[in-house]
C-alpha cells in the first residue's frame, strides 16, 4: 500500500493519475451542453448505495470510471452559462492550479514550522486586500472556510470589545435581508433569543439609516449594549448594498463596531466600473470577503479583515505543543493566533496563482461583465409582460416572478412559479433559484458567470414561461 503515497518514488506515479483524472474532468467540461442532467435523488441514491467502500477497485481507470457514473456526470456544472441560481462562479483556471499544487504539498497554515512560505503569501494577499479595502495601516485579517465563519469571528470580536458581563444585554443590529449567519453566530456566540435586531429596508432592499438610528437610541434608552451593526455590500437575495457612509456615520456616533458582510460584494474591490459602490466600506471595523464568489475562485477562499490588528487576539490561544508564547516575542508568524480554525488549508495560493497570473483588473473585468449583463436582464424583465422584477440590481441579482394574466390569487401565482422552477430543474436545460418577497415566492438569477448572454437570459426566461404555461394547462385540464 506504501505505493500510493506521494513521495519521491511514486512522483511518476502522481503525475500520471493526475492528469487521467484532469483529462476526465477537461472532457467532461468540454462536452456539457447544459448543466445538469436532471437526475432524481432517487435515481441517483442506488448507484451510490449499491457500491461497497470495504471493496476497493484498485485501479485508477475503473474508479475514474465509476467516479463518472456516479458524480461526474450528474454534477451541477457552475461553468456553464445557464447555470444562473445561486453565489456559485466559474472558477479560473489560475486558480484551479493552485488547487492542484497545495492539495499534492498540503502545507497546513497554522503553524510557520508547516508552512513558512505559505503563511507569508497568505498575510500578503490579506495586506492586499485591506490595502484594497482601505482599512488601514494597523490592519490584519485571516483566511476561512467561507463567509459564514468569516461572519461568525467579526462578531466574536465585536461581542469581546463591547466588554459586558451580561451577554443578554447586547444587540447586534442587521436589516432584514441580511445573511443567516449573523442569527447563527449570534447563537454560537451564546447571546440571547432577542439579540438580532431586524432592520427594515426600503425599495431597493438598503437597510434604512432612519429605523437603525432609532433602534440604537432605543437600546441605549433600555440600558442595553450595541453590540454590533452589520451592513451588507451584497446581500444574498438581491445584491442590494447598504448605504455604508450612513451606517458608518450612526457607529460612530453611538460607538458600535461596524461589520461589512461583503462575502458577495467584494467583487467591487477589483472592479473597474463600480468601485464606488462599495463606499464607505473603509470605515468599517472588520469586512467578511468572499473570493470564491466574485472573485473567481474555487470553494473555499473567504477572509475576514479587521481594522485593527490587535482586536484579532480574542481568537488567541496558545498551545505548548504548537504555537508556545514564546515564539510571539521571537516574532515567529503563526497565523493560528488569528483563526478559530487550527489546520487550515492553503486556500490563499489560489488568489495568488490568480493575481499573479491574470492581476486585479483582469478580475475586475470579470465582474464588470455580470454587473453589465444584470443590468441588461433587468431590462429584459421590466419590458417583458410575463414577469414581475423586483429591484433594479446593485451587483448581479435579479429576483422577479411569472405572473399569469389568467390568475389574480397570489397563492396560484406561487403555486406556477414554484412548479416552473422545478420543472426546469428537472429538466436540466437551466438552474435558477427561489426566494421568497413579502411572503410570496419569487425566482433569482444570481449571474456569475461572463460567458452567460442577455440571449441566454432571454431563452431561460421562455423556458420558465413555457413550463408555467405548461402547468396552468394541465390545471385547467384537471378542472375540467
Amino acid at each position: 500500500m506504501r505505493s500510493h503515497l506521494l513521495n519521491d518514488a511514486t512522483a511518476e506515479q502522481y503525475r500520471r493519475s493526475v492528469t487521467e483524472g484532469v483529462e476526465r474532468v477537461a472532457a467532461r467540461i468540454a462536452t456539457t451542453d447544459r448543466p445538469f442532467t436532471g437526475v432524481t435523488v432517487d435515481a441517483l441514491s442506488p448507484r451510490i448505495d449499491e457500491i461497497d467502500l470495504d471493496r476497493p477497485l484498485h485501479d485508477t481507470a475503473a474508479v475514474l470510471d465509476e467516479l463518472e457514473d456516479v458524480y461526474l456526470r450528474d454534477a451541477l456544472y457552475f461553468h456553464h452559462p445557464r447555470y444562473l441560481a445561486h453565489l456559485n462562479c466559474p472558477v479560473v483556471i489560475p486558480a484551479v492550479l493552485g488547487e492542484a499544487v497545495l492539495s499534492a504539498v498540503n502545507s497546513s497554515l497554522d503553524t510557520w514550522d508547516q508552512s513558512a512560505g505559505g503563511t507569508l503569501i497568505e498575510r500578503k494577499l490579506i495586506d492586499w486586500t485591506t490595502h484594497r479595502i482601505g482599512l488601514g495601516p494597523a490592519a490584519d485579517g485571516v483566511f476561512t472556510s467561507g463567509g459564514t465563519q468569516s461572519n461568525l469571528q467579526a462578531l466574536l470580536l465585536a461581542r469581546e470589545e463591547a466588554k459586558t458581563e451580561d451577554l443578554a444585554d447586547l444587540r447586534v443590529f442587521a436589516s432584514e435581508v441580511s445573511h443567516f449567519s449573523v442569527n447563527k453566530s449570534a447563537k454560537l456566540l451564546g447571546l440571547g433569543p432577542d439579540a438580532v435586531v431586524s432592520i427594515p429596508v426600503d425599495h431597493d432592499k438598503r437597510m434604512q439609516t432612519v429605523a437603525l438610528a432609532r433602534e440604537l437610541e432605543r437600546c441605549a434608552s433600555d440600558g442595553l449594549v450595541p453590540m454590533a451593526v452589520v451592513a451588507t455590500a451584497g446581500t444574498t437575495d438581491f445584491g442590494s448594498i447598504d448605504p455604508l457612509p450612513e451606517i458608518a456615520g450612526l457607529c460612530e456616533q453611538y460607538g458600535v463596531w461596524m461589520h461589512v458582510d461583503a462575502a458577495y460584494g467584494c467583487g467591487l474591490l477589483a472592479s473597474l466600473k463600480y468601485r464606488d459602490r462599495a463606499a464607505g466600506i473603509e470605515r468599517a471595523d472588520s469586512v467578511t470577503v468572499d473570493y470564491h464568489k466574485s472573485f473567481f475562485q474555487p470553494v473555499s477562499s473567504s477572509a475576514v479583515l479587521v481594522r485593527d490588528a490587535a482586536t484579532l487576539r480574542h481568537a488567541t490561544y496558545h498551545a505548548e505543543y504548537l504555537n508556545p508564547h514564546r515564539m510571539v516575542q521571537e516574532r515567529i508568524p503563526n497565523q493560528v493566533d488569528k483563526s478559530l480554525q487550527t489546520t487550515r488549508r492553503f486556500d490563499a495560493l489560489k488568489l495568488w496563482m490568480t493575481l499573479r497570473v491574470m492581476g486585479a483588473d483582469g478580475i475586475g473585468q470579470l465582474f464588470d461583465e455580470v454587473c453589465d449583463l444584470a443590468a441588461e436582464g433587468w431590462k429584459l424583465l421590466a419590458a417583458d409582460p410575463r414577469f414581475d422584477v423586483v429591484v433594479e440590481p446593485s451587483l448581479s441579482t435579479l429576483v422577479f416572478r411569472y405572473v399569469p394574466a389568467a390568475v389574480t390569487d397570489p397563492a396560484g401565482i406561487d403555486r406556477v412559479n414554484l412548479y416552473a422552477r422545478k420543472a426546469l430543474f428537472a429538466s436540466g436545460d437551466a438552474v435558477v433559484a427561489g426566494t421568497k418577497v413579502a411572503g410570496r415566492h419569487y425566482l433569482k438569477f444570481t449571474l456569475l458567470n461572463p460567458e452567460t448572454t442577455t440571449a441566454d437570459i432571454a431563452a431561460v426566461l421562455d423556458l420558465i414561461a413555457g413550463h408555467a404555461e405548461q402547468y396552468l394547462g394541465d390545471s385547467l385540464d384537471r378542472a375540467s
